[in-house]
């Protein structure tokens, strides 16, 4: 027969309704019995007292109100089932336990309310009817009062029990945790690790229903695993002398052991290794500032835990991406690509540790290898994420990490990293063997997907990651001539791989040793054919995704040998080419002038080659297998000998006259060997009937001759026609250059050049462009290579070279000491008071190569040192004529002006002697220097923005007064621009800048549109005017934005 209590327990689950239970859970929530939802409890007593009465209140309500009784029934018989301590002199213990009973109740009815829900069939005809919703389904009202229960059980029953360093302590959390940690009374019964016990089974017990447990572990799962990390891992003290005086059994510590365990793998792994990371903490930190201290050191055993559970982490399915989510959505990214995702993808000090976090291998892997196994295809599996922020994240990760495994373990990386990536380039190589079942015509043996992954993570890794070790230098070198050929396919159609492509074999060659890099181009022209390349039965296809694929060619019938020989001449033909314009992108470190010579010394070898040495002995006394090779060989010979002409021909039409102007990569031996060209080339000079190939030779016989001194001028304007044939688009070097002030400067130095060349036209010779250091007409990029560690020896060698009187031989000294400067060379840096003395001499020659080398020259010295050397640049420029000359003084102007655009916002420091330089310089008597002095006034104003305003009405009265009455139009020009340069360089700052002058500008401009005489001051006037137009509409008239708000009714 039945017990009776259980018969009307059971009936109890049946009829007791879901809103009760929440009704009474509000009612404990309830302080002083109010209603009322607030937490704020600042007070002890008031605390305490509020818990008694809100559990006197439910109590009354239970047997006073007769709705309720079935309730009572259902609190009394899971009371009775329960295992633990109820009641407790602590309040705050009782209070616990009785919303631990209620959870419990709250669980139990919404398990029975679920089983005996049976919806009804929805008619399928009328897709708006939604299928019924389970009646255990909490709605959001009840979601916030659950969810305020459970803060209180973890707040009273979890975290005041954690020993110090367990988790984050409750005091340092809220002030109402500081107040219920003062509050709790540990010495009362039942003990506190029971209380922790408890609370934590009861807690796992109830989050077995699924949307209770969401709402359990979404916010409180890092503090039950602290619990329960204490209550299975925490050693004890000492061994109880008997067993009744033991908190905690055996079996209680190993249940929570695999509950621990249990958790960990069912929820969301990204969480769980950001808690265990709370949870094993730093290292101790050395504050003694209470509002700063956020917790202790977490305990040795703890740490230990918690790295052990992670490295199990780790090493579970897809662990790899749990950790990398774990730690970055604990940085602040959110769901790993969230509104900070791509401030979290910058901060390489996260990526490093995660890279030093998967590289390390954990003690429970049995080996580095077996761990690098396992963990490989993960880290690869990173670059391959579709979401734009998160593979962004993801990828930085992974490439940080691929860099730290092959610094760390370069024999694993290689070997579970390197070779899974590179594996579809070695597939098709001719060293590969291809399997029988794949050598069938038309077999694709590399699909475009598996391509493109490939090309893209070598990029990736080696590009984005730029880290030139050996292990990742020497793994891409087999596949250098597939990767070559891919590109040079890719060049002849559109294709979304061929950027990628080239950018990696720019890097390659520009990172390996200059042998090696020259042996590569080799084997990129053929001439090196132990260099793997393509297998012979493969050949690249278009695919439909704008990629490429490797398929297996068609067999080649005898009707189409002619064909077949057409499109390997052509391919030949094109790899020539294709390597041509590889080259073209090489200039600035040199490699293209080295393998240039190295092609030239080859033509000397064909030169020298006499037709008697090929030949052949009698017929007689060879066999025909022994003709048959010799035949071979000769017709090898020719192929190769064709090829490097073909080779030289394209260096010639591709390259500029740029690849020589580095002769540190010319030797004396160079020079030696090349003089055995010099009969060869003055053949083609005057048999070729191409006149640019005629004058081509004759400038390399002048540039060998002399050892790169001078060549004709004719020459390079032949040249120069023949580069601009060669790219249309008028894509010429300073246009491919960047930064637009180095362009800038470039094309202001041929410019230079060419007055230069008007003036000494007289010998017919020009100073050749070898002289002029490299870096003065190539990018930016170029300065930030390593610095050379110049000799003393070739530092006296420029400086006597700086007063040679030969104009191109100064001009090209005072040019390499600009460059030495820019690259911070200390041999130059530490005589900088020399330097400058040198080129302010030199300011004084009449030559315009030479003065505007010397300008460049103090204005980088200027921007290394300008507290230095700038007051001296202003007082000079600031002095009379009977100090310095009118055209000395305009060229200070210059150099200040350079000075002013590269101190960029740094030209705020020195604002006050620049302006009241300039200031006086427009009252000075002479009209050219007043016109300079509102040049570099204008170009001083563009740059302090807001740094203007306590000069502003000196400045507008200054430029009111000369555009109104100055007698020279050439000034008065120059004060109207200086207008055209305030407004266009302030924009929409402007209304707020020159907002007490913006008025009388604007009567400025009127006037001078409407009396002044001079038809280009008016033309500024207008163009200022219209700037005005522009600034005040956009300030009156803001632009209409399209933008969505949501907003929150109250």
């Amino acid at each position: 027969m039945a017990d009776p209590r259980q018969a009307s327990g059971s009936g109890a689950l049946e009829t007791c309704c879901l809103e009760r239970i929440l009704e009474a859970l509000k009612l404990l929530l309830s302080p002083g019995g109010s209603g009322s939802s607030s937490l704020q409890i600042t007070k002890h007593d008031v605390l305490l007292a509020t818990l008694k009465s809100n559990l006197s209140a439910v109590e009354d309500k239970l047997l006073k109100d007769p709705h309720w009784k079935t309730l009572k029934l259902l609190r009394d018989e899971i009371a009775n089932k329960a295992e633990w301590p109820q009641n407790s002199v602590d309040v705050t213990w009782s209070f616990t336990s009785q919303i631990l009973l209620w959870l419990l109740c709250l669980k139990e009815t919404m398990i029975h309310l679920a089983a005996d829900f049976n919806p009804g069939k929805s008619n399928p005809r009328t897709p708006e009817a939604a299928p019924a919703l389970s009646p255990d389904t909490l709605s959001i009202s009840q979601q916030k009062t659950v969810q305020s229960v459970l803060q209180f059980v973890v707040t009273l029953g979890v975290c005041p029990y954690l020993m110090p360093g367990v988790g984050v302590p409750l005091r340092y959390r809220t002030e109402f945790g500081a107040v219920v940690q003062d509050v709790v009374c540990l010495d009362a019964a039942p003990d506190a690790t029971r209380r922790l016990y408890t609370s934590c089974r009861v807690l796992l017990n109830v989050a077995q229903h699924a949307s209770l447990g969401s709402l359990i572990f979404c916010r409180h799962f890092g503090d039950i695993a602290a619990g329960l990390c204490q209550l299975g891992f925490c050693p004890t003290k000492r061994k109880p002398l008997k067993p009744e005086e033991e908190v905690l059994t055996e079996e209680e510590r190993a249940l929570s052991r695999e509950a621990l365990r249990d958790i960990l793998n069912q929820i969301y792994q990204p969480l769980a290794v950001r808690e265990l990371l709370t949870l094993q903490g730093g290292p101790p930190q050395a504050c003694t500032d209470v509002k700063t201290q956020v917790r202790s050191q977490a305990p040795a055993w703890l740490r230990r835990l918690c790295g052990q559970l992670l490295s199990e982490r780790l090493m579970r399915p897809s662990g790899v991406q749990a950790v990398v989510r774990g730690i970055l959505e604990g940085a602040g990214a959110g769901a790993a690509g969230g509104h900070d995702a791509e401030a979290t993808a910058a901060d390489w000090k996260k990526c490093d540790l995660i890279a030093k976090i998967l590289a390390s291998c954990p003690q429970q892997s049995l080996s580095p290898e077996d761990y690098y196994r396992d963990i490989c295809p993960q880290i690869l599996d990173l670059f391959h994420f579709q979401d734009k922020l998160t593979a962004r994240q993801f990828q930085r990760v992974a490439t940080t990490t691929f860099i730290t495994m092959s610094r760390e373990r370069p024999q694993l990386a290689a070997k579970y990293l390197l070779q899974p990536m590179l594996a579809p380039l070695h597939r098709c190589l001719n060293t590969a063997e291809i399997p029988e079942s794949d050598m069938v015509p038309g077999t694709i043996l590399v699909t475009e997907e598996e391509l493109s992954r490939c090309i893209e993570d070598v990029f990736k890794v080696y590009v984005v990651g730029n880290e030139p070790s050996a292990v990742l230098v020497d793994s891409l070198l087999p596949v250098l001539g597939v990767l070559f050929s891919l590109y040079c396919f890719t060049r002849q159609s559109v294709s979304h791989i061929r950027s990628l492509c080239e950018e990696i074999l720019l890097w390659i060659l520009g990172k390996l040793e200059r042998k090696k890099a020259i042996a590569s181009l080799k084997g990129f022209a053929g001439l090196d054919k132990s260099m793997p390349s393509l297998h012979s039965l493969c050949h690249f296809r278009a695919a439909t995704q704008g990629g490429v694929m490797v398929t297996i060619k068609e067999p080649i019938c005898d009707e189409d040998e002619d064909e077949a020989l057409y499109q390997k001449v052509s391919s030949e033909q094109w790899q020539v080419e294709h390597l041509g314009d590889l080259l073209s992108l090489c200039q600035e470190c040199g490699l293209a002038g080295d393998f240039f010579i190295f092609c030239l010394k080859e033509l000397t070898h064909v030169a020298e080659e006499n037709e008697a040495e090929f030949k052949m002995e009698p017929f007689s006394s060879k066999s025909l297998l022994e003709l048959a090779q010799h035949h071979t060989l000769l017709v090898e010979g020719q192929e190769q000998k064709l090829l490097v002409l073909q080779l030289v021909a394209v260096l010639c039409e591709r390259m500029s006259e740029q690849i020589f102007t580095n002769i540190a990569q010319l030797k004396s031996t160079d020079f030696a060997v090349l003089k055995q060209l010099l009969p060869l080339l003055e053949k083609v000079s005057n048999t070729y009937p191409d006149p640019v190939i005629q004058e081509l030779a004759v400038d390399l016989r002048i540039t060998i001759s002399t050892h790169g001194a001078f060549s004709t001028e004719a020459v390079s304007v032949a040249a120069q026609s023949t580069l601009n044939k060669n790219d249309p688009e008028g894509k010429t070097e300073g246009q491919r250059q960047t930064s637009h002030e180095r362009s800038t400067g470039v094309s202001r130095s041929h410019l230079e050049q060419q007055q230069s060349h008007e003036k000494s036209n007289q010998t017919g010779l020009k100073s050749n462009t070898p002289l002029i250091p490299q870096e003065v007409s190539e990018p930016n990029a170029t300065t930030n290579q390593k610095s050379r560690n110049i000799t003393t020896e070739q530092l006296q060698e420029v400086l006597l070279s700086a007063y040679d009187p030969q104009i191109p031989t100064r001009a090209a000294a005072l040019r390499t000491l600009s460059r030495w400067i820019e690259q911070r060379e200390a041999e130059a840096l530490e005589m900088q008071e020399k330097l400058l003395k040198i080129f302010l001499e030199n300011l004084e020659h009449e030559d315009t190569f030479v003065y505007l080398s010397a300008i460049q020259g103090v204005a980088l010295l200027s921007d290394a040192y300008p507290e230095k050397i700038l007051l001296g640049l202003l007082t000079q420029y600031d002095s009379g004529k009977d100090k310095h000359t009118p055209e000395t003084r305009m060229k200070v102007g210059e150099v200040l002006m350079r000075i002013v655009r590269a101190l960029g916002d740094m030209v705020s420091k020195y604002r006050e002697p620049l302006i009241h330089t300039f200031l006086r310089g427009v009252r000075d008597p002479d009209s050219a220097h007043r016109a300079s002095s509102l040049s570099n006034l204008g170009e001083l104003c563009q740059r302090l923005d807001f740094l203007l305003g306590s000069v502003v009405h000196e400045v507008t009265a200054c430029l009111i007064a000369l555009a109104k009455t100055d007698p020279e139009v050439q000034v008065r020009r120059a004060a109207v621009h200086v207008i055209v340069l305030l407004l266009r360089g302030l924009s929409q700052k402007a209304t707020e800048v020159l907002r007490d002058v913006l008025k009388d500008l604007y009567h400025l401009l009127k006037h001078v549109v409407h009396l002044e005489p001079d038809d280009v001051a008016k033309l500024h006037a207008q163009l200022a005017l219209e700037e005005l137009d522009e600034i005040m509409r956009n300030f009156l008239f803001p632009p209409q934005k399209l933008e969505k708000k949501i907003v929150v009714l109250p």
